[in-house]
């Protein structure tokens, strides 16, 4: 009797220890797999710190991917590589749009200091590729490091309210798609607030600094004028190249020229945009356009 009840006891300390350790692990693990509160990181405040791309002619190596593009004729390289060309803009400008027009009416691949895996696959092979061989170098970035690099400019502008929010889009949809009136919704509305104010100052940011302090020759485009006047501002982007231009490629280009990148209309329900940011858009908006009119002053370089 008394061996079964030290055995009771014994087994009954046992298992009460079992029972403890399991629920310390379980603390510690829930403890450890909370989801941190998510902070909205500014990407474009900061001078550019973009390290990851390939320098020098031989870097473009990989063998061209079968596009979804119909192009006009088949891509390739500047041969002989010139100086590099950046293709400068704030995000949601249409930058993706110009690098397709490009392509399309001369036939030259164009680079990038990013690696877009959806534009690798689908069009641009030479993302990630920054050297004299590509006709231009999509770049998003600013600041002295961002520059450095590039000998011409060019500088292509879209208003803020439709910029921001073709960002907003693309963060939230891809290249094509577009952000649910959830995403706008999100958080009581603030995290839509801070996205504009945080994207205003880098659209102001990105657009005086190329204009600003890059030393090389610059041309400055506005996507509105490039959608009203197509034909003209292509051409006017391909003389700044030094590009010949192919009529036959041209043409080409201009029946192909909404592609697979460019975002479609879609109608939305509510106006995004509340009194407060549309007040402080104009103010940016006006400062950065008077600068650029002043720029393309004939008594500016």
């Amino acid at each position: 009797m008394h061996v079964n009840r030290t055995r009771f006891w014994i087994l009954s300390f046992l298992l009460l220890i079992y029972l403890a350790g399991v629920l310390i692990i379980s603390a510690i693990t829930i403890q450890d797999t909370k989801t941190k509160p998510i902070k909205f990181k500014p990407q474009y405040l900061q001078i550019s710190k973009v390290k990851h791309y390939e320098l020098g002619f031989s870097a473009f190596r990989t063998p061209l991917r079968k596009s979804k593009i119909n192009w006009c004729t088949e891509l390739k390289i500047l041969d002989p590589p010139k100086g590099l060309v950046a293709l400068a803009s704030f995000p949601g400008s249409g930058n993706t749009w110009m690098r397709y027009l490009l392509q399309q009416s001369t036939g030259i691949l164009t680079g990038s200091v990013y690696k877009d895996y959806g534009l690798l696959k689908n069009g641009f092979p030479a993302e990630n590729v920054v050297n004299g061989s590509m006709l231009i170098v999509k770049t998003h970035e600013f600041g002295p490091n961002a520059k450095k690099m590039f000998s011409k400019a060019i500088l292509l502008v879209r208003s803020p309210l439709a910029a921001i929010q073709a960002e907003f889009n693309r963060q939230s949809g891809g290249h094509i798609g577009f952000a649910s009136p959830a995403r706008y919704k999100r958080n009581k509305g603030k995290y839509w607030e801070q996205f504009v104010i945080e994207k205003l100052q880098a659209w102001k940011q990105t657009n005086l600094d190329w204009l600003y302090n890059f030393t090389g020759p610059t041309h400055v485009i506005f996507y509105e004028h490039l959608v009203e006047n197509l034909e003209h501002n292509l051409k006017s982007v391909l003389k700044f190249l030094d590009q010949p231009i192919s009529e036959t490629l041209f043409k080409c280009a201009m029946e192909r020229r909404e592609g697979i990148y460019r975002r479609k209309r879609r109608a939305i329900v509510f106006d995004p945009y509340s009194q407060k940011m549309k007040d402080l858009i104009k103010i940016e908006q006006e400062r950065v356009y008077k600068a650029i009119f002043d720029f393309a002053a004939p008594t500016k370089r």
